[in-house]
């Protein structure tokens, strides 16, 4: 068989999966399976919440930019322009954290409307799964504000802070999830994971399995709290570090 003869024959195969495909979404089939219990639009949906914005985009994007706001003006040697405006040093990096925070939130939150509106037809009702999205999107914005102002301290404190930051994403908060006892307190990921049940997928072997690995939440306003405290502590530990740190600007 030649190569046109083989892309055609690709391209034939490619068209009858994606008819297959559509024919399967129009008909509202389940579109996957986990122990046997086929999964709908909206416990797919529940799913990508937990597992790619929460555990995943939303720590990433936290790191990456916040501890930018700092750093990244140290790296660049474009601190000292910044640092001689007659504004405090605080208020610059509050207008910073502001900038990354309304950058984040209106990609983020629009991507999952585009994922919701896409994924929750399939074989679920838009209206049944509304109030959960609502949810979401609080949650995934809290999650946002937090992980940003964590991260903006240690970019404000530590000369590499994004190394640090991906190790705390991928390393310490993975671990300390996995690890049955009281670590898992000392991460945000466990505290934003108690609010998800909301949106939680509604079978009884998918949401055994996610119950048994995040297990033990705290209450609602327990939770709260301790979520609002780490962002004020954060940002208040952020102003002052950057208000009384002498920042040497290598040559």
């Amino acid at each position: 068989m030649d190569s046109g003869s083989a892309g055609l024959h690709r391209g034939n195969a490619f068209d009858g999966r994606f008819g297959a495909a559509v024919l399967l979404v129009a008909l509202g089939a389940p579109i996957a399976r986990v122990g046997g219990t086929p999964l709908g639009g909206e416990a797919i949906f529940g799913l990508m919440v937990w597992v790619f914005y929460l555990r995943f985009i939303v720590p990433v994007l936290g790191a990456f930019y916040g501890t930018a706001l700092i750093a990244d003006e140290v790296e660049e040697k474009t601190l000292t322009y910044l640092f001689t405006r007659p504004v405090r040093r605080g208020a610059v990096l509050l207008g910073k954290y502001l900038a990354y925070l309304a950058a984040t939130v209106f990609v983020v939150l629009p991507s999952l409307a585009l994922v919701y509106l896409l994924v929750v037809p399939i074989g679920g009702h838009l209206g049944r799964a509304f109030p959960a999205f609502l949810t979401d999107l609080a949650v995934i914005g809290l999650g946002l504000a937090v992980y940003g102002a964590f991260f903006a301290f240690v970019g404000a404190w530590l000369k590499r802070p994004l190394l640090a930051g991906l190790f705390f994403v991928f390393g310490w908060e993975q671990a300390a999830l996995a690890i049955p006892g009281y670590l898992r307190r000392v991460t945000i990921a466990w505290y934003l994971q108690g609010l998800v049940p909301h949106a939680m997928p509604a079978q009884p072997a998918l949401t055994g399995l996610l119950q048994d690995f995040f297990r033990d939440y705290p209450g609602l306003g327990t939770t709260l709290a301790c979520l609002a405290g780490v962002w004020v502590v954060s940002l208040w530990l952020a102003v002052r570090v950057v208000e009384r740190r002498e920042y040497v600007l290598d040559q």
